[in-house]
């Protein structure tokens, strides 16, 4: 089932992150970023034309209370969102609270370990203070970027599918999960 999630006055906290929700004053970063050719496509949208489109998407965020903005040394270098996932897709997962995380991050900070710094401390939230049971992510099969954070977090395969983007093309994609108890276990032992 689909676990209810509001990160309206909620604010996460790494040795390098800030994770908050989202304000009007972050246009500029969220622009800077969400214009640069390779950034979207990953996760299947195209780069931003204007800063009226960030203008429309950044009110969604708002008002969705569900995705986080990165802050990294001042500036807003990506999201974190808290998503619905596919309920018809995945009907064993009926009986368990879950929700799916998708994310994305500026060009000019990939490779730096930022976003598995923020998807770990995002799902330690989600399972500690949230209350689920399962955490879903999803990744093009191209996106070895993407891949590698969520294994680094400990996600395991569990479904291939594909996804239709919102330019028009069908990706090949893996939904990886991570339940509750398997990431209590990698606690224990630091993983």
């Amino acid at each position: 089932m689909i676990a209810d999630i509001d990160i309206t006055n909620l604010v996460l906290t790494t040795r390098r992150l800030i994770l908050r929700p989202w304000s009007q004053n972050d246009l500029n970063d969220f622009y800077a970023y969400a214009r640069v050719d390779g950034v979207g496509q990953m996760a299947g949208w195209n780069p931003h034309k204007s800063i009226e489109e960030s203008q429309k998407i950044l009110n969604s965020f708002i008002e969705g209370k569900k995705t986080f903005a990165l802050e990294y040394n001042g500036r807003v270098v990506g999201s974190l969102g808290i998503e619905r996932y596919d309920e018809a897709r995945f009907p064993e997962l009926a009986d368990k609270r879950c929700r799916e995380l998708g994310f994305v991050l500026a060009r000019d900070c990939w490779g730096m370990g930022l976003m598995p710094e923020a998807v770990r401390e995002v799902c330690r939230y989600l399972f500690e203070d949230a209350g689920l049971d399962v955490i879903l992510c999803a990744h093009f099969l191209r996106n070895v970027r993407s891949a590698r954070v969520q294994q680094k977090c400990g996600f395991l395969p569990y479904a291939e599918g594909t996804y239709e983007t919102h330019y028009g093309t069908v990706e090949d994609d893996l939904t990886n999960i991570l339940t509750k108890t398997h990431w209590e276990s990698l606690q224990k032992t630091g993983g």
